[in-house]
């Protein structure tokens, strides 16, 4: 098949239990994309070694000849980010700091859930070191590219999860997000992201950001996202926060808008949005508004949480580094080693007052959908820029908060919040729509991110990479 790289994972279990497709050949598909793609996307962390790969298709081949797979995975080819913890591989989070010979015994609950269901590990990818900026770079991996344009960056800091998906690389990704990390590369990448309400996906080690962060997949389709979560938050005992098991049908199918109470907020009231990135979205409300959604307005639904969210986010990754000496300080991305410098600043009273801050914002947007069940919001500020950058012209030189304004609100808050692609630019680059939940609510927001996705001109476009590499 001439688009066997950009099927979907929903779409790989029909073709197996059908006979149409084996697992053998999509793991070589994968492994033959890797070789060709990887030396100019620069994806991976870590490779699976060619054999294990073969062998996992070839136990999940059998498994589907007998009409018994393990699971939704079973002979799914995935990639897990290089700070998701993953048995037999190191998790080096891009750093230098990591040593690499010491024992990886565990599996982190989402990487478990995947092996459980027979999923095909390619390897692990690349992120920012210790996932501190939106970008993908770092000190021990370098760059890595987005296959819409080589020149730009997918984004952060689940970057190589989402570049590799995007080239054709596996068909589903499992990445961390805290300030927005599997939707800001999704976004800039034409792909599909999720992130769950807190707890909704067991979480271990914990994030140094706490509750704010999250695990979460990146997927090509909101039936795979869905897919996923259904998978991803089965239960796991070492996560004492996590949410009871639920019953709820993340995958159920909503008929229409009619009767959603649904918000658009084009700038949050505070966001400084390109002007193409601001037309696309709004173009693709006003599809949703043909299809009959009763949309309202509102230029600012809460107030601006960037301080507090600033002031958390530092005092977290600065909190996890506390263990490193003189030298290994010397050896982090200078922008790293800036925030964790910038962290003396937050004692007690800075600190109490962003969690003030962060409570205020979960009451208000509580508050906020007892009127409305949605809020839409562009994903990002911009489409994707050139690498060797954390911000674009126009925006605030190195802080990445400045274009990501309308993601890390939702993990101070732990609202679902989801990612879908909804047009792209002039240049071909994608536009994403974020769709906003109240607590709990994953699967109405599931819902509605499949309505978008069915009404999108994006229509599962493909990057220049597919054809032009």
């Amino acid at each position: 098949m001439s688009d066997i790289h950009t099927l979907s994972a929903c779409e790989l279990r029909t073709a197996y239990a059908r006979k149409k497709l084996s697992p053998r050949d999509i793991a070589e598909a994968a492994l033959q994309q890797i070789e060709k793609l990887e030396p100019r996307l620069n994806a991976f962390a870590l490779r699976a070694a060619v054999e294990e790969v073969r062998a996992s298709a070839a136990a999940s081949e059998r498994r589907w000849t007998e009409g018994a797979p393990l699971g939704p995975l079973d002979g799914i080819p995935i990639t897990i980010k290089d700070a998701i913890r993953t048995k037999g591989w190191p998790t080096l989070a891009g750093s230098r700091t990591v040593d690499p010979n010491q024992p990886w015994t565990e599996d982190a609950p989402a990487v478990a859930r995947a092996r459980e269901s027979g999923a095909i590990f390619l390897g692990k990818t690349t992120t920012p070191e210790f996932g501190w900026k939106a970008v993908t770079d770092s000190p021990k991996y370098g760059v890595t590219r987005n296959p819409w344009n080589l020149a730009r960056t997918p984004g952060g800091s689940s970057g190589g999860s989402a570049a590799a998906l995007a080239a054709g690389i596996g068909h589903a990704a499992i990445g961390t997000d805290a300030a927005g990390s599997v939707r800001i590369p999704a976004a800039f990448c034409g792909l599909v992201a999720l992130k769950a309400t807190t707890g909704r996906i067991p979480t271990y080690p914990p994030s140094a950001l706490g509750r704010m962060g999250h695990i979460g997949p990146i997927c090509r389709t909101v039936d795979d996202a869905a897919m996923m979560l259904q998978m991803m938050s089965r239960p796991d005992a070492r996560d004492w926060s996590a949410l009871p098991p639920t019953s709820e049908d993340f995958q159920a199918a909503l008929p229409s808008l009619k009767g959603l109470r649904i918000a658009f907020s084009p700038t949050l009231g505070y966001a400084k949005v390109d002007p193409e990135v601001a037309q696309i979205v709004n173009a693709t409300v006003r599809l949703l508004e043909d299809a009959g959604a009763s949309i309202d307005q509102v230029e600012a639904p809460f107030p601006d949480p960037t301080e507090a969210a600033l002031t958390m986010f530092i005092a977290g990754i600065a909190h996890s580094q506390r263990h490193l000496d003189e030298a290994a300080l010397r050896t982090l991305d200078p922008g790293l080693r800036d925030v964790i410098a910038r962290s003396s600043s937050v004692d007690r009273t800075v600190y109490m007052t962003a969690l003030d801050g962060q409570i205020a914002l979960t009451r208000n947007n509580r508050l906020f959908h007892q009127t409305y069940d949605i809020l839409l919001t562009p994903t990002l500020a911009v489409a994707a820029f050139d690498v060797g950058r954390n911000a674009p012209e126009g925006y605030e030189g190195e802080n990445w908060m400045s274009w990501t304004p309308f993601t890390y609100p939702f993990n101070m808050t732990g609202q679902p919040a989801a990612t879908v692609p909804c047009g792209l630019t002039a240049d071909r680059l994608p536009v994403g729509l974020q769709i906003v939940g109240d607590l709990y609510a994953d699967a109405r927001v599931l819902q509605v991110a499949r309505i978008v996705e069915g009404l999108s001109p994006f229509q599962r476009a493909v990057p220049a990479c597919l054809t032009s590499i």
